[in-house]
């Protein structure tokens, strides 16, 4: 019939104000993931110019990833209780300070506390930026504008990469380069921000009509956690993540150095390889995008989890210590991890997660996870230099099971989701699109 959207979720063309804000709010990937990755092409010169040992090496990374889980736990409840547009609007000018604290730093000690700054409020920014999407856009919508934010990620990462890269003959001065770059996109994002919060109350208008009033204002209290609803999928989630995150933050951050270490290559040449492979990352996150509201993304994530798993295992297999072992690690990673890392675990806990709990149960899983990653970090360095190979193969173990994981969430817990979808409305359906991401709280049919 006329005048009936027939269209799919994942057909539907989303508005462009929409596409704005997953943009402003996929900022806070960008930040987060440029300044793992600009600390991990800083370290080799940061020893240098510091005289910093491999034990203050392990530690600044691992301040880093601290900073960040404590900041996604704290700045999620604030958001919460305080305000999302508040912290939204604050996070992003911290981040900010941070960062030029760091790229002025004199000695180790101030760099620290400029990691200190930036990591908090990265931490901060991530959850309650989500929460910002959630809020200001149709629940059809929502799946593929949540994981665009997964793509600004791998934006921030070639960005980031890029710089390394041309700025690698220049010692210290080029990591200030790269660092300051991100305190450069964070004041603009906080300009921004500020500039188009009031702009767009329509949207926001049009996702509490499309809630329904599933979810009231104000944060569910912590023991709603506990309920088993919650703690299954909390569970899941959280293994899924903690051991893929274990595998892939250690890259994030040690990669270059891995590179320089341990396959010898020079620190231009480890950084051009990180570099080269990131298009490819960018084009297949923008895929995952496309299916994030239908069948297929669970259904393609079974063939990257393989991929995936592959990757490492060559990797493990070479032990690292050739350039083209790691080159085709570099290709296999970049190929699937879109469809099996953390753009996954972002969907699956807006869909698994009952509504009034969602927010705070994804931060605390999400924070536990960064505090996992940052203890991994502190003995990585010291782990490189001893025994590589037990490295790999640890980090091959970890995606295995992260795989597994993966496969009973969506063979077990995604079907028995209430607000799971399988997106098989055909032409004739006269019902409105349901998200499978979040769900939609319809008012009763005209007769």
């Amino acid at each position: 019939m006329r005048g009936i959207d027939q269209s799919t979720p994942s057909q539907q063309r989303i508005p462009a104000r929409y596409w704005r804000v997953a943009a402003l709010s996929g900022m806070a990937s960008y930040l987060d993931s440029g300044i793992l990755i600009a600390v991990s092409v800083s370290l080799s010169v940061w020893a240098d110019s510091y005289d910093m040992s491999v034990w203050m090496l392990g530690s600044i990374s691992a301040l880093l990833t601290v900073c960040i889980a404590v900041g996604s736990m704290v700045g999620g409840r604030l958001a919460d209780l305080f305000g999302r547009q508040l912290v939204y609007s604050i996070d992003v000018a911290v981040f900010a300070a941070g960062a030029l604290v760091i790229v002025f730093a004199p000695n180790a000690v101030v760099l620290f506390v400029g990691v200190l700054i930036t990591g908090l409020a990265a931490g901060a920014d991530l959850p309650t930026s989500l929460a910002v999407v959630s809020d200001s856009v149709p629940a059809w919508a929502r799946g593929r504008l949540i994981s665009f934010t997964q793509v600004m990620w791998t934006v921030g990462i070639a960005v980031t990469i890029g710089l390394g890269l041309t700025t690698s003959s220049m010692g210290l001065l080029g990591t200030r380069i790269v660092v300051g770059q991100l305190a450069v996109a964070a004041i603009v994002t906080w300009i921004v921000r500020n500039r188009t919060r009031t702009e767009d109350h329509t949207a926001d208008t049009a996702a509490d009509a499309d809630r329904g009033g599933v979810a009231g204002r104000e944060g569910a209290p912590l023991r709603a956690l506990l309920r088993p609803a919650v703690v299954v999928p909390m569970l899941a989630t959280f293994g899924f993540y903690v051991f893929w995150g274990i595998a892939s933050n250690t890259f994030g951050q040690f990669g270059t150095y891995f590179l320089v270490t341990v396959s010898g290559a020079s620190q231009s040449t480890a950084t051009l390889i990180g570099l080269v492979f990131v298009p490819i990352g960018i084009v297949t996150a923008l895929l995952f995008t496309r299916i994030a509201d239908s069948k297929w993304r669970d259904r393609v994530f079974v063939i990257a989890a393989v991929v995936q798993l592959a990757a490492f295992a060559t990797g493990a297999v070479s032990g690292g210590a050739t350039i083209t072992a790691m080159i085709v690690f570099y290709l296999l990673y970049n190929l699937s991890n879109p469809f099996a890392g953390e753009a996954n675990y972002k969907v699956w806990s807006q869909l698994l997660f009952p509504p009034d709990t969602r927010g705070t149960a994804q931060g605390l899983t999400y924070a536990i996870a960064r505090g996992v990653f940052a203890v991994v970090a502190l003995f990585t360095p010291a782990l490189l230099a001893r025994n590589p190979d037990m490295l790999l193969w640890g980090l091959t173990g970890c995606i295995a099971v992260s795989s597994v994981l993966g496969l009973v969430i969506t063979r077990r817990l995604v079907p028995r989701a209430p607000e799971h979808d399988e997106d098989h409305s055909g032409p004739g359906d006269r019902r409105a699109p349901v998200s499978s991401v979040v769900p939609v709280v319809r008012a009763p049919r005209r007769r």
